[in-house]
């Protein structure tokens, strides 16, 4: 969002307002537009005599008259490689009815443009259930980040610098949560996330397995699976009596089916949680 410099000059017959944010995201060819509003408040100014200018790193510059209307002027500016900041100032001159000689002059104060290499620009969804993938659009992401809902970690892939994706945890639904990205680097706002509820039906209701022996386990969900796919969270209090992968219905399906080996004897119980509640299969391991 830019922030506007009011800035009175003049004896109030011109007021420059400085429409350039104070961050900006960083761009591939370093040029970055600074704009102005350089209006005047007395009808008595000579409108076809205003000249603005940027002073900018020490060097001034005419600027270009926007589209958007007769008061907004721009710049564009490449900064040097390297450069994460620049200092500029504007300067107009302008005449006044029946002025005679020199132009008069007026100049705002010192301005700073700071350029931000990490950033995020939204979220795919701001809202999903339980298991759902999305995916966060920004700019200086790494490996070590992850995404939290309020102070809770997400599963969180890093796709590129550019993209993140994570999977919506097994939180309470019909709630609205803040998601952060956090990592060596700092942490992000990305915005609210609401989470919505849905159920799934597993069949089996019972596995009975021998040591080896392999068995599939159904799952299904009321709809398509959203882009990403939808992990199902899959716990188990017999782990060493359980072989199985991670579940995910796959995008645009809705059902997944994914064999469950048998491990070390015992008896327990595969738990599964989503946003509509917990329900489990129970489990039986016996040797060959």
């Amino acid at each position: 969002m830019a922030v506007a410099f009011l800035l009175l000059l003049a004896g109030c017959n011109f007021t420059i307002t400085n429409l350039t944010p104070d961050t900006v995201p960083q761009n591939p060819s370093q040029i970055y537009t600074i704009t102005a509003s350089f209006h005047p408040t007395s009808k008595r100014v000579v409108t076809s005599s205003i000249a603005p200018r940027i002073i900018i790193d020490g060097r001034s510059y005419p600027m270009a008259k926007s589209n958007v209307n007769g008061d907004v002027w721009e710049f564009d500016y490449q900064l040097p490689v390297g450069r994460t900041n620049a200092s500029y100032y504007f300067l107009c001159d302008y005449l006044m009815e029946d002025q005679v000689g020199r132009p008069t002059e007026v100049y705002s104060e010192l301005q700073t443009m700071n350029i931000a290499g990490r950033y995020v620009i939204r979220s795919e969804a701001t809202r999903a259930p339980v298991g759902s993938r999305v995916s966060v659009l920004g700019a200086g992401f790494n490996t070590a980040d992850i995404v939290y809902f309020n102070q809770s970690p997400t599963r969180t892939v890093f796709e590129s610098p550019s993209s993140l994706s994570f999977f919506v945890p097994p939180v309470a639904p019909g709630h609205s949560y803040n998601l952060t990205v956090t990592g060596p680097a700092g942490t992000l706002e990305v915005g609210t996330f609401r989470v919505d509820a849905i159920s799934f039906q597993v069949t089996p209701a019972a596995l009975a397995l021998r040591t080896g022996e392999q068995q599939a386990l159904t799952f299904t969900i009321p709809q398509a699976a959203p882009a990403g796919g939808m992990l199902i969270d899959v716990t188990t209090d017999v782990p060493a009596s359980i072989i199985m992968p991670e579940v995910i219905v796959p995008a645009g399906q809705m059902s997944v089916t994914v064999p469950v080996q048998g491990g070390n004897p015992g008896v327990g119980s595969l738990f599964f949680r989503s946003s509509a509640g917990e329900s489990a299969v129970s489990v039986t391991v016996i040797a060959k």
